[in-house]
């Protein structure tokens, strides 16, 4: 439990589950005052509901909890799983001022694969060994993802680019491919902006690069549009950019309990949230349980108008670009073709945002004919 919600009980016996949920909830609405201020209701309102929502699973979570150790695991570590992928080993590198850990496999032409949140490099496991038969695969946990360093600052998609591009040249490569999902789309289609003489041919798998419709996106959903899933119905509502906009709170709200509002956004993006099942689930929970981890990952999201700035700057991409989209198909379609003059847009079927792990063969069979 965080320090900061820590209860103090005079007795000898433990805090009740009930009590430590409430203390928990007036202790965040501070928290919320504090940040916020009472003109901010419909962001205080949103984080008292998440609180809430966690504050009830927390009761479950400590009952469960009282029955057994509960501490993380070592499987769930990048040692513990890697070896699980035969011909893949972990790497670390410094650049451009921070540790960058990744995973590295195959004999062929280097792929870069870049992650997304809320995951890490663990996502792209189901196509690695696949890619490894015809590529060198080098999957990079991202600027404060993982087993990365997570640095106060530079989490800017320009300079998250930068980072890739000095761990390439490290490895001894003047081009790359290089693929992204999510976040890592971004930080992909950057150093293809930044770097065009070190990009081979470029994929985005179902997110552009942050631009002027970032500023555009709605705060509240059309009214019975937002289901529990994305489907035809029931468009993609972004509601967490907004909340991981706010410095600080996040990481108080969700400390220790990340994985519930982990497993509530992989169940929303997934259209089967069997996809993704415990184990990969666990790993993801497991590398964003501290502070620092969820200050990151909210970082990449605070310099969206950064990157939006540095967007309008970058000349169209002359290099084979594909998008793979699926929840994203019509943004890529939007965002992307006007600023790539070889594109080429791939519809993922039967798929939700993590088409790597819910779609692997297609998306595998796609970028292996991309990049051949």
């Amino acid at each position: 439990m965080n320090a900061k919600y820590s209860c103090r009980y005079s007795g000898r016996s433990p805090v009740p589950n009930t009590m430590r949920v409430k203390l928990i909830i007036s202790t965040a609405m501070e928290e919320i005052r504090t940040h916020c201020g009472l003109n901010c209701g419909w962001l205080a309102a949103l984080a008292l509901a998440l609180v809430i929502g966690l504050g009830s699973a927390t009761v479950a979570a400590a009952q469960t909890a009282s029955k057994g150790n509960t501490k993380p695991s070592g499987a769930v570590s990048d040692a513990a799983v890697v070896r699980s992928l035969p011909g893949f080993e972990n790497g670390y590198a410094t650049v451009n001022g921070t540790q960058l850990h990744y995973v590295a496999g195959g004999k062929g032409a280097p792929l870069v694969l870049l992650p997304g949140w809320p995951e890490t490099w663990w996502e792209f496991h189901s196509i690695m060994p696949t890619l490894a038969n015809r590529y060198h695969v080098i999957v990079v946990d991202l600027r404060g993802m993982g087993g990365s360093s997570k640095p106060q600052s530079g989490y800017d998609k320009k300079n998250m680019a930068e980072d890739i591009y000095q761990l390439v040249r490290l490895l001894g490569y003047d081009r790359v491919n290089v693929a992204g999902h999510d976040i890592g789309s971004m930080v992909a289609f950057s150093f293809a902006a930044n770097h065009p003489e070190a990009t081979l041919k470029v994929a985005l798998l179902d997110v552009p690069h942050p631009d002027e419709f970032f500023s555009e996106i709605r705060m509240l959903p059309e009214p019975g549009k937002f289901g529990a899933k994305i489907d035809d119905e029931h468009p993609g509502y972004p509601w967490w950019f907004a909340f991981h906009q706010v410095k600080g709170l996040p990481e108080q709200v969700l400390q220790g309990r990340f994985s519930i509002y982990q497993n509530f956004l992989i169940d929303y993006l997934l259209k089967d949230s069997k996809s993704i099942g415990p184990r990969d689930r666990a790993i993801y929970a497991a590398a964003y349980s501290s502070a620092d981890a969820i200050r990151a990952g909210d970082a990449w999201y605070q310099s969206f108008p950064q990157d939006i700035v540095d967007s309008k700057t970058y000349k169209k991409l002359e290099m084979p670009v594909l998008g793979l989209g699926s929840t994203g198909y019509g943004w890529l379609k939007a965002a992307v073709t006007p600023k790539a003059t070889d594109f080429r847009l791939v519809k993922v079927e039967n798929s939700g945002h993590f088409m790597q792990e819910e779609q692997p063969e297609f998306v595998t069979k796609s970028l292996i004919e991309f990049f051949k």
